[in-house]
Order: structure tokens, then C-alpha cells, then sequence
């Protein structure tokens, strides 16, 4: 059977088209699962656009925000039954026997390709997923919501797990995009005082950062960052999709401070970091997320003390698919979902 797919088959700008792909034959230790919703990432944008900085096995299909049902199982699968309702993580390759995976952090694994640029993703009506990749998704959890654990897990792990966050902190993060927007949120459930920082065309996305407990700020944040004792914010997350960012992330953050850095950026930086020898900051890089993230965040959702309903902003079919990246590049949107049933 065919399935229409959101495919991107070349490096160009605007690779990017409906194709009718195949429904996956599955391995062993694999499921085949019918997808609910896809959230259109960043990344998916990134390679629309072609000013990315990774690798890609074009063609390929696009989409590694997901959840669905199970359809079909593998011979050796156990565990999971036809018709579970799933999300799945993003590392849909990698090398168990590598001395990172052994250890847990198999989404830092140099072999690792993931959903969407490595191997097919989920913009379509079927995509085979390796159990391991699976988590169960509460009945209460409607899949709209449910497909964003990924970005959530990319914020948990920058904010919770990688930067030095107490409760009193006065945090600021620099891009009011998805992940900022959820970085500024899961700061702010840890106890933080947060800022977050955008430009003038970024209004919309600030003000539903707002409704997260985060004073939004257009342009310059020193004032905020200073305002407590004249020093700067205990912890800066950068999560613009810019390196020079990181300049404005150095002058904000106090000395003896924490710079987590969580958003791409190929431009070279041309700039100098003595601020970073001088003020003694740590600068932290974050990426992806593992297991037991992805089973915090999912009960976080459940909960809903992390509630992404005012991040999305809409939802359309999967043949409408340039409409939704069109609506998040242009920022009227922060977060598009779709419908690939």
C-alpha cells in the first residue's frame, strides 16, 4: 500500500514535495506504526530551506515529532500489543554495543541517525520504529499533545538535566522559538525567575511565552539580568538558531555563571571568548534526550503541569504540509502539527 509522504529528496532550497512512498516492511525488533500527529520541527524547516549543518540520506521522509498506534509488531517484540498508543524517540539507529549506548546515552552515539534526515520519518500514514524507541502514551494524553514529548524532552534535558538550575535562579533564554519557548517553561517549574528574549517580530511567540509565567522581552535583556544585584542572570539557555547568540549570552550571564547552549548554528562566530575565561562561565552544550527523559516529560504532560496547547498553532493535513512550514518560518505560528491519516 502507498501512503502520501512529506519527502525531502535533495539539497537544494525547496527540496521538498508530496511523494507516494511505500508502507515499510518491518524487521524483527521493529513495529510498524500507524501515525496519529507529527509536529513540524525546526530542523524539518531547516532542511525545507536548506541551511542546515548535518548530514542527510536524501531522499528521505521528514517528521520525527510522533505517536501513534502500534499496526504491527515484530516476531521478537514483546512487551506491546496491536493498537497501543505510542510515541517514539528520534534515535532510530545506533550501535548498542558502543561504549555511550552501554552507558545510557545512546543519543550521543557518533553512529546514531535519527527519524527524518538518517531514516525515513513520520510525515506519512506509516513509519517502522524499533521498540526500544517506544513509550505509552496515557489515554488521557490526546495525541496532538502527545506528539510534542520530543521538543519537550529536548527542553527537559537542557533545562533539568544540563544547566544548574535552583529554585530562586534568574534565568533568561534567548529565542522564543518551540524549544525556548519550552526551555523558559521548564525553567520556570523548576523555581526560576525567567526572561526570554526575542526581536520585534517575535511578539506573538513572547506573548504566549507570558502565559508560561516568563517575562518576554524584546531587544536588549541586560536590565533584566542585572536587576537583582548588578551581576546578570545566574543561567543563560540559548536557544536561538544563530552562533552569534552566544556573544549576547556572555554579556548577560553573571560571573561564575552557566551558558547551556541548545540551538543550532553553522555561521562561524568571529568574535572573541575571553569573556567566557574571564567572568570563569561554564558553557554547557545540550542535545537530544534518552529514555528516562522522555518518561519525565510524559508524565509531566499527563499532568499537566507542562501544558504545549498554547504552543500549537494548528493542525493540518499532511498534503497541506508547505502551509504549516510556511506558518512557522514566517513565526505566526510557534509549533505546526500534521495529520497524516
Amino acid at each position: 500500500m502507498k501512503s502520501a509522504a512529506v519527502v525531502n529528496y535533495a539539497p537544494e532550497p525547496g527540496s521538498v514535495e508530496i511523494r507516494e512512498v511505500d508502507t515499510p516492511t518491518i524487521g524483527e525488533d521493529e513495529v510498524l506504526l500507524e501515525v496519529a500527529n507529527v509536529g513540524v520541527c525546526g530542523s524539518d524547516l531547516h532542511q525545507w530551506t536548506a541551511d542546515h549543518s548535518w548530514a542527510v540520506n536524501y531522499p528521505v521522509v521528514l517528521g520525527h515529532e510522533f505517536g501513534g498506534h502500534i499496526a504491527e509488531l515484530g516476531s521478537r517484540v514483546l512487551g506491546w500489543r496491536e493498537g497501543d498508543r505510542v510515541v517514539s524517540e528520534t534515535a532510530a539507529v545506533i550501535d548498542p554495543n558502543s561504549p555511550l549506548c552501554r552507558q545510557g546515552f545512546y543519543n550521543l552515539d557518533p553512529t546514531r541517525k535519527g527519524f527524518g534526515y538518517g531514516v525515513n520519518g513520520a510525515m506519512t500514514r506509516y513509519v517502522k520504529v524499533p521498540a526500544r524507541c517506544l513509550h505509552r502514551v496515557p489515554e488521557a494524553l490526546a495525541f496532538e499533545q502527545a506528539c510534542l514529548t520530543e521538543p519537550c524532552s529536548v527542553a527537559y534535558n537542557a533545562v533539568v538535566m544540563n544547566s544548574r538550575i535552583r529554585p530562586g535562579d534568574r534565568v533568561v533564554v534567548l529565542g522564543p522559538g518551540t524549544i525556548g519557548i519550552l526551555c523558559a517553561a521548564v525553567a520556570s517549574l523548576c523555581g526560576a525567575e525567567v526572561a526570554i528574549v526575542g526581536l520585534e517580530g517575535d511578539r506573538h511567540r513572547l506573548e504566549i511565552a507570558r502565559s508560561y509565567g516568563c517575562e518576554p522581552i524584546i531587544g536588549d535583556a541586560t536590565e533584566w539580568a542585572t536587576r537583582a544585584d548588578g551581576l546578570g542572570a545566574d543561567c543563560v539557555i540559548d536557544a536561538a538558531g544563530a552562533s552569534m547568540t552566544l556573544q549576547i549570552a556572555l554579556k548577560l550571564v553573571r560571573p561564575n555563571g552557566h551558558i547551556t547552549k541548545v540551538g543550532w548554528g553553522p555561521q562561524p562566530l568571529n568574535f572573541s571568548l575571553d569573556a567566557l575565561v574571564q567572568k570563569n562561565v561554564t558553557l554547557q552544550g545540550s542535545f537530544s534526550h534518552n529514555w528516562p527523559i522522555w518518561e519525565k516529560v510524559l508524565s509531566l504532560l499527563a499532568s499537566g503541569k507542562l501544558d504545549v496547547q498554547p504552543i500549537i498553532g494548528g493542525v493540518w493535513p499532511v498534503t497541506e504540509w508547505q502551509q504549516a512550514f510556511e506558518e512557522m518560518h514566517s513565526g505566526r505560528v510557534v509549533k505546526s502539527i500534521l495529520k497524516p491519516a
